[in-house]
């Protein structure tokens, strides 16, 4: 045989061999005993973690359903698209597909590569991620065809542009876990807000690991953990960093580039933290401006699902595509069935933001507050001590008991069997040690809690009315228009009196860990946070 010939097909064959090699990536369990020993020496903690991985996910069944497209997807051309993907917006990515540049289904399988990447190595996981959605690529693929006829708007679109939405919200054909064992199988119809996205053209690529029930379960565990998913881990420092809750997984993934944008849900602070702790721009939007039907409950009073992005222009995107009058949710009758935000550069002056006194010291915070006074905002001082609500615990323990269970009967699969908190109860006490690691605190607390209609009305009042006195008198009497704040450190205030805010990376701690300034206004102001935008 030919010389040359020879080392043609050694050659081949050797790179048949790695290429195989390659797409035959497992993920095997591991020993955490030494990751735990290091992270219990951790000064905060929250981050002593009793385990990292969960106990029931083989992350190997995540991107089983793409074994053949992942195996005409080389390491070199998943290394030859990153500059084109990583970090770009929605609106670079449909500049680079309407240029021929990308495809929906490169796009879509770049990520799904990636997470197998990042998540089969166990020096990397985030366990950002509780499910993939199987028909993702497939999807993709009859988005790209559509394209091809020149009837799709791609422009500023979320169409064929993959989001990953928090394992609290409906979506048909996968399981709803909010985290939980007791959800594992609940295979439910799409949420309002899912329906929305896919009328729009989105790719739902997957289901983001969260706190487990929304962070409204245990006392003491850490924020980002969940029986379904495991400990969610922060890109920015898997073990020295939190990754804020409960919207963890929607947090760090997106941050780790594993979908383009992502969608959250807050009922105090659950988009804040994880939008401040992940680096990103988060909306918690006035609790009735978008849907919650088809979504796994904790209040009906606050909860509200909202975007994490990377950008202002890409939030503005998904928001709108979200948005959409829902006669079933009950909030909803407050606005207009076509309730949109404008992105646009716009001026601030005569614009008044209350600048907090308590952040004097703050060096980011202050140099964010010279850029929007050098674009001509009026900076008001404000001292702000929020009150301490201390029927809060058990106000949204009332909520839960009540929404939980319409949630369950309305909207959840048929194999689930729980029905009620008391059922929740005696599900995990069968095997704690799996279903509830660090407990069920929360859960407890609930169902000793016995209040009727007009008591849980009663009490809503009470302490909505006095976290509006508190936020409307500062409002009213210094005559801002909005207040500045950090991170989500007034989550709890702005939950109760529903005044939306917006969470805006502002910079890094000498030690990495993010930081962002957060804007909050009257309810249905959204689009005031528009204008604070340009100037950060």
């Amino acid at each position: 045989m030919n010389k040359s010939l020879v080392v043609v097909f050694i050659t081949s064959f050797v790179t048949l061999l790695a290429t195989a090699a390659e797409n035959s990536r497992t993920w095997e369990r591991y020993d955490e005993s030494a990751d735990l020993a290091l992270l219990g020496q951790h000064e905060n903690e929250r981050m002593h973690f009793k385990l990292l991985n969960s106990k029931v996910l083989d992350k190997n069944f995540l991107w089983a359903p793409f074994a053949d497209d992942l195996a005409n997807f080389s390491e070199a051309t998943y290394i030859s698209m990153k500059p084109m993907i990583l970090d770009r917006s929605i609106g670079e990515l449909q500049q680079s597909v309407s240029s021929g540049a990308l495809t929906y289904e490169q796009l879509v399988t770049f990520y799904i590569y990636r997470i197998r990447e990042i998540e089969s190595d166990n020096s990397l996981y985030l366990n950002g991620v509780i499910a993939l959605n199987p028909d993702a690529i497939n999807r993709a693929r009859r988005l790209d065809e559509f394209r091809q006829l020149g009837t799709a708007v791609l422009d500023d679109s979320i169409f064929g542009i993959p989001v990953l939405l928090k394992d609290n919200i409906n979506v048909a054909g996968m399981a709803t876990t909010a985290g939980a064992i007791a959800l594992q199988n609940n295979f439910a119809d799409n949420a309002f807000i899912t329906e929305r996205l896919l009328e729009k053209g989105a790719v739902i690529i997957g289901k983001a690991n969260l706190s487990e029930w929304a962070y409204f379960f245990c006392n003491d565990c850490p924020s980002g953990y969940s029986a379904m998913g495991g400990q969610t881990l922060n890109p920015y420092g898997r073990f020295q960093f939190g990754t804020g809750g409960s919207s963890s997984g929607s947090g760090a993934s997106t941050a780790a580039n594993y979908a383009t944008v992502a969608v959250g849900s807050e009922t105090s602070g659950s988009i804040l933290s994880p939008s401040s702790a992940n680096s990103l721009v988060g909306l918690k939007p006035t609790t009735g401006s978008i849907s919650r039907t088809g979504v796994v409950p904790i209040s009906a009073s606050l909860d509200t699902t909202g975007p994490m992005t990377r950008s202002v222009a890409d939030l503005v995107i998904l928001f709108n595509a979200m948005a959409g009058y829902d006669s079933a949710d009950t909030a909803m009758p407050l606005i207009s069935a076509d309730m949109q935000l404008v992105y646009r550069e716009v001026s601030l002056a005569g614009k008044r933001l209350g600048a907090q006194v308590r952040y004097a010291d703050n060096e980011l915070y202050q140099n964010a507050l010279m850029l929007l006074s050098a674009n001509e905002a009026s900076i008001v001082d404000v001292n702000f001590e929020a009150q301490r609500q201390p029927q809060f615990g058990e106000f949204l323990g009332v909520e839960m008991k009540r929404d939980l269970a319409l949630y369950l009967e309305q909207h959840a699969g048929d194999e689930i069997l729980i029905d009620s908190i008391a059922s929740l109860k005696v599900f995990n006490e069968q095997d704690m040690d799996i279903r509830a690691p660090y407990g069920q605190a929360e859960i407890d607390m609930m169902d000793e809690l016995n209040y009727n209609g007009a008591e849980i009305e009663e009490l809503r009042a009470e302490i909505q009315g006095n976290a509006r006195f508190q936020l409307d008198r500062i409002f009213e009497e210094l005559n801002i228009d909005v207040l500045i704040s950090v991170n989500n450190q007034q989550a709890g205030i702005a939950a109760l009196a529903n005044y939306p805010a917006l969470t805006i990376p502002m910079g890094y701690e000498e030690d990495g860990r993010p930081i962002s300034i957060t804007f909050i206004a009257p309810s249905f102001q959204e689009q005031l946070f528009k204008r604070c935008r340009s100037a950060i």
